[in-house]
């Protein structure tokens, strides 16, 4: 039986724990613990987003008008708090001068070149021969 009480609500942290402040022990669960997680693809567009508005050195009002998207909501995408739709992706990539292809393409480089420091080669791939191919479900 479980050590909590029946009417509190057990919390699952939405960013890998290397992206937060480090927590006491006694309050990460044991998969927290030592193990590496992979990056989110909302954190990876985010911050391909985010790069290159800055480095275009526009502001965050200036793109979000420009992709027709509240400039709240373009700052949560940024920082990987929305799970954006493709729609808004398009828009906002749009409005930084790339297509939805560039983006997604930028964001799986960055996955991959996160992941490959993070995990030994062995586990990257299963039959040997290495992928580079991006496959996006919905």
């Amino acid at each position: 039986m479980s050590n909590q009480p029946p009417n509190e609500a057990r919390v699952i942290p939405l960013r890998p724990p290397a992206a937060r402040p480090a927590a006491a022990p006694s309050q990460q669960g044991p998969s927290q613990q030592g193990e590496a997680k992979e990056p989110l693809w909302r954190d990876l567009v985010g911050d391909v987003l985010r790069r290159e508005r800055l480095t275009q050195e526009r502001t965050l009002k200036d793109v979000a008008d420009a992709a027709r998207i509240s400039m709240p909501y373009l700052s949560e995408v940024e920082r990987g708090r929305k799970e954006a739709s493709s729609e808004v992706l398009a828009a906002a990539a749009h409005a930084l001068g790339l297509g939805l292809g560039d983006l997604l393409s930028r964001a799986q480089g960055e996955l991959v070149r996160v992941t490959s420091r993070r995990m030994p080669s062995s586990s990257r791939s299963r039959a040997g021969a290495p992928y580079d191919g991006m496959c996006l479900a919905a």
